[in-house]
């Protein structure tokens, strides 16, 4: 991904849905990566009411690959995204799905900020707090992996504008806030 795209999308000005994903698998007591299962994709497409956004969100893009990559269900996989929007409802339910019926793979997700598009966001998101390992806003940690891993940087360094630092901050007391409150 070229450091524009980055910035546009994981910056403080979001525009598309961006996920970065990593595959691990265990070995022993430790985690390895699987170079070839790295990379990025966006939500293909655009948005034409609920039903025709949902098959195209990058989520149902992501889970509709990894089927194809027949991961060996004798090992045990741990995938990371970081991604520009959390998962929507709709993408939220599949996630809980896919993960229900593949207890050999684990998914930790680290979100730039939290899609409030369609009623129903926070259920969403609380169910798939439940279900994955890992689920929380991305902090300057996160953004400068992401710049390292996949970021096109030409050897710049990361530096965020002072109003990323304040979405950070307030995103993840929204999420905290969502994720503490049940039924609200």
């Amino acid at each position: 991904m070229d450091a524009t795209t980055f910035k546009d999308n994981f910056g403080h000005n979001w525009e598309k849905t961006y996920l970065w994903y990593e595959v691990e698998f265990r070995e022993g007591d430790a985690w390895a990566p699987v170079e070839e299962l790295q990379g990025f994709l966006r939500n293909q497409g655009e948005s034409q009411g609920a039903q025709n956004c949902v098959l195209r969100h990058a989520e149902l893009c992501f889970l509709h690959g990894v089927r194809s990559w027949h991961l060996d269900e004798g090992k045990q996989y741990r995938l990371t995204w970081h991604i520009s929007w959390s998962p929507c409802p709709d993408c939220a339910s599949k996630l809980v799905e896919f993960l229900g019926e593949n207890s050999h793979v684990s998914l930790r997700i680290f979100a730039a900020r939290i899609h409030t598009k369609y009623r129903g966001y926070e259920d969403g998101l609380r169910q798939l707090q439940d279900a994955v390992d890992h689920l929380t806003i991305m902090t300057l940690k996160e953004l400068q992996h992401c710049w390292v891993t996949f970021v096109d940087n030409q050897g710049q360094p990361f530096e965020p504008e002072i109003e990323l630092l304040e979405n950070i901050g307030a995103q993840c007391q929204k999420l905290e806030s969502i994720l503490r409150n049940q039924g609200n």
